[in-house]
């Protein structure tokens, strides 16, 4: 699968009771259409371009599957409920964002190094040098403020890549 651009929401509990009731993966698209056109909250918002895809393995196992790592690191980028079979629109809770948020506090420069410079996976398609682990990282720092962020306000977040 293509590396693709990665980006999170924290919603509001109206706009997550609504993505929850979905019935089906076109409901869902649309939803996030008006979310993204109408969001005008930069604080509660943040781009990770293609660097999600590493922190996901830094936070879990070294592989994009959802289900590896521990909670609450693993859920991080894809460790929560998925709500569309095609491309990646991953809900967690509030309470799941608190707990998300607070992890996130205690990984230091040198703990995320040690899990890049781990990624061992041939479908990675970083190039795994000092450039792609600096990348990797501002973009980890940006997440992880927009947790605490998400986390203050009581927020519910989205994660979407397509």
């Amino acid at each position: 699968m293509p590396v693709v651009l990665g980006v999170y929401f924290a919603i509001t509990p109206e706009q997550e009771q609504s993505l929850l009731a979905a019935d089906d993966n076109d409901e869902v698209a649309d939803i996030l259409e008006d979310l993204e056109e109408s969001w005008s909250d930069a604080t509660l918002r943040v781009d990770t371009d293609r660097a999600w895809d590493a922190i996901h393995r830094c936070l879990a196992e070294g592989t994009l599957d959802p289900d590896s790592g521990e909670y609450p690191l693993s859920h991080a980028v894809l460790g929560g409920r998925h709500l569309h079979d095609e491309y990646y629109v991953v809900h967690l809770a509030a309470s799941q964002v608190r707990d998300v948020s607070e992890a996130l506090q205690a990984v230091d420069p040198a703990w995320f190094r040690r899990r890049f410079d781990a990624i061992d996976d041939p479908d990675y398609d970083g190039a795994r040098d000092a450039a792609d682990f600096d990348y990797t990282w501002t973009n980890f720092v940006d997440v992880r403020e927009f947790y605490a962020r998400a986390a203050a306000a009581g927020r519910p977040v989205i994660f979407t890549a397509a």
